[in-house]
């Protein structure tokens, strides 16, 4: 009996619709919004970018992360009735090294840096103090600690329970170390954190431009990510954190304490990440409170320009995020660490921009609505403008009065366009695997049939020459359906066979593969 041979299949004729490229970009690029931000804090943006030429999302996203970090401890914002919340952002740039994202946040955080280095220096002589207070105490313990042990060596129990009484006493005479702030925190776990918010400096932050340190680290495996993904998530929800441990240093409560992350991540990291913890990352909401930037690389367009001596924009912003930054704390009574925040509330009219806001995206969480792919960061959105809206009106006024509605329409014209980006980056690592087995596929089928001759092949000749990774009937199905989608073939049956047949337009060299 011959073989079957799929060029002896009678010609059908097939009517073809233009085909689409294979691209993960499904959904375009768009514009950066840099005048969605105020304009002093444009120019600051402006001017981080002339001089790094870094590209300008992760410029904003660099003067974002420093207001956040000097705002959130001044000011929460009310959206609505019983709906409160903290100002602090999480936002996550996805770059590949050599984009100057350390020189983004080097401009942005200057003044930040500077602030923490002169508290360092303030705080030095009441150190010293307490370093003194704390030899003297510790000296007075371990006599009292050494007199019971020798007299409970010696049988002699007389006096042990008032140099017990002594020891309790002297207990509670222990020196406090002062709070140290602590505005950058180097700590790469969950738990570093919340030990330096409950025991240093209730607003904190971490700011990495290689990020790989975190969804890389020991703290994101498999055995603890979802514990530390709880952890992370209560901190941008401004909760309350318990640890109780037997050791006195992890013996602590956070409470009232605002953080502050912005984070760079190489794409192909965070892509490993998915693939440990992904269902966990977006089950639990993690991503979803990140403002997500992919933004284009702009290396190879970096013609060195030498910049004015005296950048405006940015100068002024150290001068107000300075000016914030000294602002004494607000503290709740009782807990010289925990936080209490000014209420910012919305006027009226920045009220309905909320609402609108709000309820558009609500209407496209349906099925085949614009989000429904992303339901997990746009039910976070309207949530993120806020806080916009509450740090650019800090920003531009005070930690009093109330939100306008030009800062609440610019601050959701900011939050949308983070939103788009975080569907086109998880449509990308939703899609990784399954498009490079199709664009694999495609090339094998375009090469074939023109070394062949025709413009058709059998399923079990894929199955037998066909890319290794497809060769399993489970794992051709997948990429024939998608390059069928995109117009790029058709299936035809005959029985049991199926014979694949390649648009004429792939086969000329139309819609190749976008990279």
């Amino acid at each position: 009996m011959s073989k079957f041979n799929a060029n002896s299949v009678p010609p059908v004729q097939i009517e073809w619709a233009d085909p689409l490229p294979l691209s993960s970009e499904r959904y375009e690029k768009e514009a950066y919004p840099l005048e969605a931000f105020p304009e002093p804090l444009r120019a600051a943006v402006k001017d981080i970018a002339t001089i790094t030429k870094a590209p300008i999302a992760m410029c904003g996203v660099g003067a974002l992360s420093a207001l956040s970090l000097a705002g959130q401890g001044l000011v929460d914002v009310k959206r609505g009735r019983h709906l409160t919340g903290p100002t602090s952002l999480f936002l996550l740039s996805i770059a590949e090294s050599g984009e100057r994202k350390t020189t983004v946040d080097t401009l942005a955080f200057a003044a930040i840096r500077k602030h923490q280095r002169e508290l360092e220096e303030a705080l030095e002589p009441e150190l010293k103090r307490f370093k003194s207070d704390y030899e003297a105490w510790e000296a007075v313990h371990n006599g009292l600690r050494t007199g019971i042990t020798g007299k409970a060596r010696g049988g002699k129990l007389d006096g042990v329970d008032e140099l017990r009484e002594q020891l309790i006493n002297n207990e509670n005479k222990k020196p406090t170390a002062p709070p140290m702030p602590l505005l950058m925190s180097s700590s790469s776990t969950p738990e570093g954190l919340l030990r330096d918010l409950a025991k240093r400096w209730p607003s904190s932050s971490t700011i990495s431009s290689e990020a790989g340190v975190v969804f890389g680290s020991h703290s994101m495996g498999a055995d603890s990510v979802m514990r530390n993904l709880a952890t992370l998530n209560v901190l941008w929800d401004g909760g309350e954190h318990i640890n109780s441990r037997a050791d006195e240093d992890k013996n602590f409560t956070v409470r009232g304490a605002r953080f502050t992350m912005s984070l760079q991540v190489q794409h192909h990291v965070l892509v490993d990440f998915m693939k440990r913890a992904g269902e966990l990352a977006r089950g639990s909401g993690f991503l979803a409170r990140f403002l997500l930037a992919w933004p284009e690389s702009t290396q190879g367009t970096r013609v060195y320009t030498e910049p004015d001596e005296y950048m405006a924009g940015l100068a002024r912003f150290d001068s107000r995020i300075t000016q914030l930054l000294q602002i004494e704390l607000p503290k709740a009574d009782g807990h010289s660490l925990a936080l209490e925040p000014h209420m910012l509330e919305l006027k009226p009219e920045a009220k309905a921009v909320w609402v609108e806001l709000h309820d558009a995206i609500e209407s496209e969480l349906k099925a085949h609505g614009d989000y429904a792919d992303v339901r997990d960061v746009a039910s976070k959105t309207a949530d993120n403008a806020a806080r916009i809206a509450a740090l650019f009106h800090l920003y531009e006024h005070d930690p009093e009065g109330s939100i306008s509605v030009e800062h609440m329409q610019q601050a959701g014209a900011l939050a949308i366009w983070h939103l788009h980006e975080a569907r086109r980056l998880l449509f990308d690592l939703q899609n990784n695997t399954e498009l490079r087995k199709a664009a694999q596929l495609d090339s094998w089928l375009i090469n074939w049939c023109k070394q062949q001759g025709t413009d058709r092949v059998n399923r079990t000749e894929i199955m037998r020459r066909g890319p290794n990774s497809i060769r399993k009937a489970e794992h051709l199905a997948a990429p024939l359906l998608e390059l069928q989608e995109l117009n790029r073939i058709r299936v035809i049956e005959d029985g049991r066979s199926k014979t694949i047949v390649l648009n004429p337009a792939v086969l000329q060299g139309g819609a190749n593969v976008a990279t």
